[in-house]
């Protein structure tokens, strides 16, 4: 069984000089590569708002999963990545809003970003189930 690229203009394109893909799939399994809360129109953050980087993330995350024939209902885990503690209610709040029960399973770290990037976001879904 292959892997299989994904790509979509309805998010944002990895820099130049990363080596990624926005997602892999292999058989029923697709793997969403780590979303920021950049708009794919502009290639910057939509705003300096944790709230408002946190839903950015999730569109792109939704318009990759869309493109590899999955949705939301698909995604067994989400990965969040924050780079600031105190930004974990304002995220936690837009997650549930954008996201909806049921809720799939979600670990969330804090670690570092470049600079004006408050969120990451990956995702691990099974379509086709």
């Amino acid at each position: 069984m292959s892997r299989t690229v994904v790509t979509t203009p309805k998010a944002p394109t990895p820099p130049a000089g990363v080596p990624l893909s926005q997602a892999v799939c292999k058989g029923n399994l697709v793997q969403v590569s780590g979303q920021t809360g950049v708009d794919p129109a502009t290639g910057k953050p939509v705003s300096d708002s944790v709230a408002e980087q946190t839903e950015q993330a999730l569109r792109n995350v939704f318009a990759i999963l869309a493109e590899a024939e999955a949705g939301v209902e698909d995604v067994l885990m989400l990965r969040v990545y924050l780079t600031d503690v105190a930004h974990f209610t304002e995220m936690n709040e837009t997650y549930a809003r954008v996201v909806g029960e049921p809720y799939p399973a979600r670990t969330t770290v804090y670690v570092g970003l470049p600079a004006n990037l408050l969120v990451e976001i990956d995702a691990l879904a099974v379509r086709g189930q």
